[in-house]
């Protein structure tokens, strides 16, 4: 085909009851002569038209199956959410008492929705929701600290997800940086030390994604509020990953507000099992102010993710298996075993022994027991193109499917996409 046979767009789109067609005949007559400039065929306009209009409306955030033995993978949305926690999202969909109190009749506070249940499960006198924890540790130092000095560790200066630092989120709250102690050791003294009359508050910064052993030190979070009590001084204890219970030996900010932390802040989408969000808990009149400040309103979350949020931490009253990131991380290596056995019998797989990750920069040096469907490299792309997508591992020429990041069910719908895969 030459340049001078290609159809108008008119022409290509004339017919086609799509609103969106003209465009879509602008975009495949653009492809084509791009094609034939290198020398190759357009190929048939017509089925490249209804392609390019079937592929304008498909989602393209899609649900996807978590083979990679990764527990809250970021590039595939970090923690699964519970059902009641999708229940609730579903729920509040519509119109809702976001900021209504239905008992006066009056406006009220996004706020006050989550604040009883953390409250609860956290210890704190109050307690405030944002977008991330990045955006939780930028509204409370901006609110506690802005123009003043924050006295942190060198050691815990970290670098989180995207290039994103410790340094830079004091340096966009306003507040002076004040490095203490060395990269492997510190001591309290090293703080008490540099408090000064321009001092606004200690922080203390959880090493999430990464671990220094050998001659390392740092000092307890109750000797850090012992100095930060001397001076009168809030105590911000940045929990990252946010386990509310017992999880590898990661704090919990029940535990860090009773060694005396003034102020708690962490994840909801990490260890915790929820959406996307940003939590500070601790003394009532600091998280006022944090609500009171300018911030607040730019960084604050909205009715979908606050929903999520509260389904999930009910769970934590009386059913915290049923958070799925918690059900992964405590399953029993035969449990895993077991469903990585049905797996290879039904996609005619191999089972291997492999070591699932919690991820998310959360527990860097857990290493969690599991085992893993093995199959041919070939379908490691073909699953990936399949409805839904199985995300997988290739290693040593194989497509390893971990099953401690399937359920049953998803155990199920990779072997029938193996089977699909193989049958093209």
């Amino acid at each position: 085909m030459r340049l001078r046979d290609l159809p108008s767009v008119d022409e290509l789109a004339r017919g086609v009851a799509d609103p969106l067609a003209v465009a879509a005949a602008r975009e495949v007559l653009e492809r084509a002569r791009e094609d034939i400039r290198a020398g190759a065929d357009p190929g048939d306009l017509t089925a490249r038209l209804a392609d390019v209009l079937a592929a304008a409306r498909e989602p393209r955030l899609r649900r996807v199956l978590n083979a990679t033995g990764v527990l809250v993978h970021t590039n595939l949305g970090r923690a699964p959410l519970p059902e009641a926690a999708l229940d609730r999202v579903k729920a509040a969909g519509g119109y809702s008492n976001l900021e209504y109190d239905l008992s006066s009749g009056s406006r009220g506070s996004r706020q006050d929705h989550l604040a009883p249940l953390l409250r609860r499960l956290t210890g704190g006198e109050g307690a405030i929701v944002v977008n991330n924890n990045a955006a939780a540790m930028l509204l409370a130092l901006a609110a506690l600290a802005e123009g003043r000095e924050v006295v942190v560790s060198r050691g815990e200066l970290i670098e989180i997800g995207d290039g994103f630092r410790i340094p830079d989120v004091l340096a966009r709250s306003g507040a002076r940086l004040v490095e203490v102690g060395t990269t492997n050791r510190t001591r309290a003294a090293d703080y008490e030390r540099a408090v000064g009359s321009d001092t606004a508050l200690l922080l203390r910064v959880h090493q999430s994604n990464f671990r220094v052993v050998g001659f390392a030190e740092q000092p307890r979070l109750e000797e850090l509020a012992a100095v930060a009590g001397r001076h009168e001084l809030p105590l911000l204890a940045d929990l990252g990953s946010g386990a509310l219970v017992p999880v590898e030996g990661e704090p919990t900010p029940a535990e860090a507000l009773a060694a005396g932390a003034d102020l708690v802040c962490f994840s909801g989408d990490k260890l915790l099992g929820g959406p996307q969000a940003g939590i500070v808990a601790g003394r009532a009149d600091l998280v006022e102010q944090l609500r009171r400040h300018p911030l607040h309103r730019a960084l604050r979350s909205d009715k979908l993710t606050l929903a999520a949020l509260e389904g999930t931490l009910a769970l934590y009253l009386d059913r915290p298996d049923e958070v799925p990131v918690l059900r992964m991380l405590r399953e029993p290596p035969a449990s895993v075993r077991a469903r990585a056995e049905r797996l290879a019998a039904a996609a005619g797989g191999t089972v291997e022994e492999t070591v699932a990750r919690v991820g998310g920069g959360a527990l860097p040096t857990a290493e969690l027991p599991s085992f893993a469907c093995a199959l041919e490299v070939e379908l490691a792309a073909a699953l990936r193109a399949h409805e839904p997508p199985v995300i997988g591992v290739v290693r040593d020429g194989r497509t390893l499917l971990d099953c401690r990041t399937l359920t049953d069910a998803e155990a199920d719908e990779a072997a029938e996409a193996v089977l699909a895969c193989r049958s093209r």
